[in-house]
């Protein structure tokens, strides 16, 4: 699948900075509804956030771990939700100039039932949520550039 692409007016670290704080995940990524934990130290290697899917009260519970990371200019996650499976998340960050970056998010299904499902059904799902997901992300970091944050 290709990747979903968005610029953002920040700079690579003020974006990488939202990626970083793993209780905000659930306010730019499409689908997450709650943040119950995240792993002291996120997002290094091997840390998690604990998340919630779904609308209450029909909400299922799991967790997304980074694989890689190097900031700030890629975060690698595995994003859980069983019984569906997983997903590989992959988001990098390009500073194209002065407080504008490019953020490219690329994810393909890589275990559970959702795997089942052909890579061009998949790309009509994911696209359009991942497209919102960025447009968020965008819009926090922007805003967060704003405070001087």
């Amino acid at each position: 699948m290709d990747p979903v692409e968005i610029t953002v007016d920040a700079s690579a670290e003020q974006t990488f900075a939202v990626l970083a704080d793993g209780w905000m995940y659930a306010t730019w990524v499409v689908g997450a509804s709650h943040i119950r934990d995240v792993d002291p130290g996120w997002p290094a290697v091997g840390t998690r956030i604990h998340h919630s899917v779904g609308t209450w009260p029909l909400t299922m519970s799991d967790t997304t771990k980074v694989h890689d990371v190097d900031p700030p200019r890629m975060l690698e996650l595995e994003a859980r939700l069983w019984p569906v499976g997983s997903a590989w998340i992959r988001l990098e960050l390009v500073e194209l100039a002065p407080q504008r970056t490019l953020v490219r998010m690329s994810e393909r299904a890589i275990s559970g039932l959702a795997t089942l499902v052909p890579d061009p059904v998949q790309e009509l799902l994911l696209v359009p949520r991942n497209k919102e997901s960025l447009s968020r992300l965008a819009d926090l970091v922007v805003g967060r550039s704003r405070e001087g944050k």
